[in-house]
């Protein structure tokens, strides 16, 4: 029975704890890939277990279990809390959690199957797909349901940002996704060739932009000023970010399909919106940093903090080198090398990741009743571990990737190439095991966390927070 004098706090309970079961699951299997590029044999000559199998599995259950559980579990406290209202249906929030889970586990036994459609971040099959714009729009329903019966007048900017990140997924999703099925697990896109690649694209960076990006800034608007105790530095300075971030993102695809069959102008068109992408992703990251401005000694005694501000600089180093690499000249290095591969993990683990863990460490007690998280110590150490594995692999990339580049465009005086391409993949080892190493180190900060939670609500008796009655 709905109780419309609290908030719903079982399905964020049950999307925060899914958050850390999956943020394990998926960097175990990144762990796994990063390890066979090391040692190959480590497939086993077992289909499932090959390296074009696994990585699809990697990034799914990354950015749609982890990110997904992670956005689904602060959307549904942050909006409850700012609208001063119970979730607009909990039989429709519920069927949320489970329809997501399921999309999760068929994903989890179809990837390493092979049955996929082969579009990056895309890869499941239609009727999967299908499961998912069912899902989507039930929360979409669920969200914007409990904005339209807020008791505040006023919509908080963190909602905003939310509810853009919901609508443009749903779109994406829907477009990119069209396709006619062959059977009941083969379907071909309904786009041909060069088209196909350009709506991937406009789908697959706009993930980034709007699931990995638009979503996050939601959860930084409302839970730094919450964990800082002050409000957001600029108000209107966050507002300027949204329309200025939601109106340039969407034109920025084309700067993955430099130097393709791609429309020249096409290109150059991708390329001037990341530049201009710059400023409104910088403006957002100042604004979240300087809500400490007076408070900035709680940085050295709040673990918590750590996280979400430094999540913030990762942030903004993303966004500066994401513009740099679609400039044309720079993009005919780095394209196809490493470096792109630290790029995505800066953003991936530096700003999803670290936002992500500082929110739930946030969430965790107030939704299961208890005081504090069960080890400030362990919240520390969890910082330190992850942020070190992040600049280990970011750092190895970088250099693979440079090097990658540069050995593949090298020529001697009569025209031919200087290396062979597996003369580049010799000299790029070392930081593939580097890399492994900074990705063991992320992985067991989520082992930590795993446990420190486990100790939080053991035994905890969950309650919801009573909603404040309004005159």
């Amino acid at each position: 029975m709905e109780n419309q004098n609290t908030y719903n706090y079982k399905v964020v309970r049950q999307f925060a704890v899914m958050t850390v079961v999956w943020g394990i699951v998926g960097m175990l299997v990144g762990v796994i890939i990063a390890a066979q590029l090391v040692w190959p044999a480590l497939n086993f000559d077992v289909p499932w277990l090959t390296y074009s199998r696994l990585r699809p599995l990697h990034t799914n259950a990354v950015i749609f279990a982890f990110g997904g559980s992670a956005l689904f579990a602060t959307s549904y406290y942050a909006v409850q809390r700012t609208c001063q209202v119970r979730l607009f249906s909990d039989k429709l929030a519920a069927f949320t959690f489970w329809g997501w889970t399921v999309v999760i586990l068929l994903a989890a036994i179809t990837l390493p199957l092979g049955l996929t459609s082969g579009k990056e971040y895309a890869e499941l099959e239609w009727p999967i797909d299908l499961l998912i714009a069912v899902v989507w729009v039930s929360y979409a329903v669920v969200f914007f349901g409990t904005i339209l019966k807020r008791k505040v007048k006023h919509i908080y900017v963190a909602n905003w940002f939310f509810g853009a990140f919901i609508l443009t997924v749903a779109v994406l999703h829907i477009v990119n996704s069209a396709a006619l099925p062959v059977s009941l697990f083969k379907s071909y896109s309904v786009y041909p060739g060069t088209i196909d690649a350009m709506v991937q694209w406009w789908y697959g960076h706009n993930a980034v932009g709007f699931f990995l990006t638009a979503g996050f800034l939601g959860i930084m608007y409302y839970f730094i000023p919450k964990q800082v105790g002050r409000p957001i530095y600029s108000y209107r300075l966050s507002v300027v970010h949204f329309w200025a971030l939601i109106s340039t993102y969407m034109w920025a695809g084309p700067h993955h399909l430099q130097f393709t069959a791609l429309p020249d102008w096409t290109q150059s068109l991708g390329m001037v919106f990341s530049l201009v992408l710059l400023a409104p992703s910088w403006g957002g990251m100042i604004n979240g940093i300087m809500t400490l401005s007076g408070a900035w000694h709680k940085l050295r005694s709040d673990p918590i903090l750590k996280f979400l501000i430094v999540s913030l600089s990762f942030y903004g180093m993303s966004t500066f080198e994401g513009p740099m690499m679609s400039i044309k000249t720079v993009n005919a290095l780095s394209h196809y090398t490493d470096w792109t591969i630290g790029h995505v993990h800066s953003g991936a683990l530096g700003w999803v990741g670290l936002v992500s863990i500082g929110a739930i460490y946030f969430l965790i007690p107030k939704v299961f009743n208890r005081e504090a998280m069960y080890s400030t110590k362990l919240i520390e150490t969890h910082f330190w571990v992850a942020t070190i594995g992040i600049v280990l692999y970011i750092v190895a990339m970088w250099i693979a990737g440079v090097m990658q580049g540069l050995m593949w465009r090298a020529v001697n005086d009569d025209g031919t190439l200087t290396y062979s391409f597996v003369e580049s993949l010799q000299a790029t080892y070392p930081y593939y095991v580097v890399r492994l190493l900074g990705g063991l180190l992320y992985l067991s900060g989520m082992f930590i966390m795993a446990y420190n939670v486990w100790k939080t609500i053991a035994g905890s008796k969950p309650a919801d927070a009573r909603i404040p009655q309004t005159a």
